[in-house]
């Protein structure tokens, strides 16, 4: 399957004094895709815990090029780096693409997440159908932050 691809605009506050989006405001940018893939995909596998309930256990985050403001959203590619027993890992493109091949590759990141149960307040391991879902974003090869783009 392909990854995941949601448009996020840009606000206005998202820019810092040197004009271009902060850093902090790419995890905005992260958790806006990771919603958005989690929201539309499980619920429609029979994975609804999936998008309700799932914490954050880490991030990495490599910039690449400055972000400046423009009208037009950026593009958040998604993908399944890795399904573990009791935690997922998501890698993410933040990009721009023309369409003739040319890429802008502002950053590359990874989230590193936990299933939780809400109710009892604690993680809980990935079940079955959260796992197909998963698997079916898996792209082992996609690009590492902290990585030179081969």
């Amino acid at each position: 399957m392909p990854r995941h691809v949601t448009h996020v605009p840009l606000r206005w506050a998202d820019m810092d004094a040197y004009g271009h989006v902060n850093n902090v405001v790419y995890l905005r940018y992260l958790q806006e895709a990771r919603v958005d893939m989690l929201f539309v995909h499980a619920p429609k596998q029979g994975a609804e815990q999936l998008a309700e309930g799932v914490v954050v256990a880490r991030h990495e985050i490599s910039y690449h090029a400055p972000l400046h403001y423009r009208a037009a959203p950026v593009r958040v590619e998604t993908w399944v780096r890795r399904v573990g027993n009791s935690s997922f890992d998501l890698g993410y493109e933040v990009l721009d693409d023309d369409g003739d091949g040319m890429r802008t590759v502002y950053a590359v990141a990874s989230t590193v997440l936990v299933p939780y149960d809400l109710e009892d307040a604690r993680p809980r391991r990935v079940a079955h159908e959260e796992r197909l879902v998963l698997e079916s974003f898996i792209e082992l090869d996609g690009p590492e932050p902290g990585k030179a783009a081969a």
